[in-house]
């Protein structure tokens, strides 16, 4: 019997700079092999996209002023050690409140996530190399409009 897909959301956090827009990303202070994330992960029943993305930006990030603002896209790869089907909703939220440049977070909670350690940071727009486990495969369907003026 072949397994439903696991739902889950990515969450493209972004903010507005003197210097143009700038993404919300992590490495994992333990497994630096993880490769460079956006927060992502599990649905849980009855969540919508957007309520799942600002739950998991707050759960692996601890950033709480944070608003969703589109669904850009859907993406359906297997994860990539389990081989699991899964269909991942690609969420853009903007960042409501200040923010520092970076921090370090552990992720509270007994969750498959519980207890990992961080390394959070803002990086500019377009992003200088690849994220993990394709993430950022919807970056371009980011509004070119909101983009240009988030320079200004």
């Amino acid at each position: 019997m072949t397994l439903p897909p696991r739902l889950r959301v990515a969450a493209y956090v972004l903010r507005r700079t003197p210097d143009g827009p700038e993404l919300l990303v992590f490495d994992h202070v333990d497994f630096p092999e993880a490769g460079t994330q956006v927060p992502a992960g599990g649905m849980e029943p009855g969540e919508t996209p957007a309520r799942a993305a600002v739950r998991e930006v707050a759960e692996e990030t601890g950033l709480t002023g944070v608003e969703a603002v589109a669904e850009l896209g859907v993406s359906e790869w297997p994860h990539p050690v389990t081989g699991r089907a899964r269909r991942t909703t690609y969420v853009q939220l903007l960042v409501t409140g200040g923010t520092a440049g970076d921090w370090a977070h552990r992720v509270a909670g007994d969750g498959e996530d519980g207890g990992l350690r961080f390394a959070c940071r803002f990086v500019p727009l377009p992003l200088a190399g690849r994220l993990a486990d394709h993430q950022d495969e919807f970056l371009d369907r980011i509004d070119p409009a909101w983009l240009a003026s988030a320079g200004s």
